[in-house]
């Protein structure tokens, strides 16, 4: 890895540039679960950012900064859907081309929204081809800049204006946050959330939160060195099925991390619909490990504490909404 890594004062650069392109997503409350767990959980609402998922603040930071020349040539970028849709509508915006290699299983409604935004899908097989592969032989052919989900410094300064906004608006309504949960893919989130949160406090602890078998920054952090998930394949949390955490995201989540929780599709689809019917909020699986490990108690706010639960999208198809939401 040759990128430096991102510090404090490129989460706040990032976050002059997100200025009137990005939404400062609301913290909800929920009276009764706060009662329940005599904490104050702060959800952040990501599912109401442009594109329906955090994915855009990192794009754009990523793609706002390309030189004239760079953007006549476009970018590439792979993807299961909420960075497509992120790197599709920063492109939009910025008026530049975009090729999007995305797995030819991924979520209906996220390849057609790619698709709407004006980017151009090429599909793969998640069991037989390298979609970095098939991304970088794009590129070079058309002379375009590869974006990457997460394992770049941009795009992590861009996920961590999340964990600024959170500060400040905890701070609005008085309350000092002391742990972040925070769902974890390849560690883009989290490392720019841990990133901008514990240089503002740096006794907040960050958690990372998965599906049960892709569980790999758990792991990981249990082993001191970077593990793989055994299986690639499609599950619940499509969001969230990285084989490893990436290079610069683990140089960062190695020393900021606090532990890690893996959570089953059971426990996700209650978190889903506990943000449907309680918070009034479509929240896709991967978006909902967060809260799924605070409802399964796998996590256990200290009395009295606040707590920062991301929600981090909320681009879930129909057919998969309707499971979880009708499951006993």
């Amino acid at each position: 890895m040759t990128h430096l890594a991102p510090t404090f004062a490129d989460v706040e650069a990032a976050a002059a540039r997100l200025h009137g392109a990005a939404i400062v997503t609301p913290v909800l409350r929920n009276a009764d679960l706060d009662r329940r767990l005599g904490a104050s959980i702060l959800f952040k609402a990501e599912p109401l950012q442009r594109t329906g998922s955090f994915k855009f603040r990192g794009a754009f930071n990523r793609l706002v900064q390309l030189s004239p020349s760079e953007r006549k040539g476009g970018v590439v970028a792979w993807s299961s859907g909420n960075h497509a849709q992120g790197v599709a509508a920063a492109a939009a915006l910025l008026e530049m081309p975009a090729v999007i290699v995305m797995p030819a299983d991924a979520p209906a409604n996220k390849m057609a929204r790619t698709r709407a935004l004006g980017a151009e899908i090429v599909t793969y097989d998640r069991a037989t081809e390298d979609r970095e592969a098939m991304a970088r032989s794009i590129a070079a052919a058309r002379g375009a800049v590869i974006v990457p989900s997460y394992d770049d410094p941009h795009i992590i300064a861009g996920q961590g204006t999340l964990g600024l906004e959170l500060m400040a608006q905890a701070k609005a309504m008085g309350l000092t946050v002391e742990d972040v949960l925070t769902p974890a893919g390849g560690g883009g989130l989290i490392a720019g959330v841990g990133l901008a949160v514990r240089a503002i406090n740096p006794a907040v602890r960050i958690f990372a939160v998965e599906p049960a078998g892709y569980d790999d920054h758990r792991r990981s952090l249990a082993a001191g060195s970077r593990v793989t998930n055994a299986s690639n394949a499609n599950a619940l949390c499509d969001a969230l099925l990285t084989p490893t955490p990436g290079e610069l995201t683990w140089a960062l989540n190695s020393k900021a991390l606090a532990g890690g929780y893996a959570v089953t599709d059971a426990e996700v689809c209650k978190a889903m619909r506990f943000a449907f019917e309680d918070l009034k909020l479509v929240v896709e699986p991967g978006g909902a490990v967060a809260l799924a490990a605070l409802l399964a108690g796998h996590h256990r706010p200290r009395p009295g504490s606040a707590v920062g639960i991301v929600l981090s999208g909320g681009n879930v198809d129909a057919a998969t909404f309707h499971t979880c939401l009708t499951q006993p």
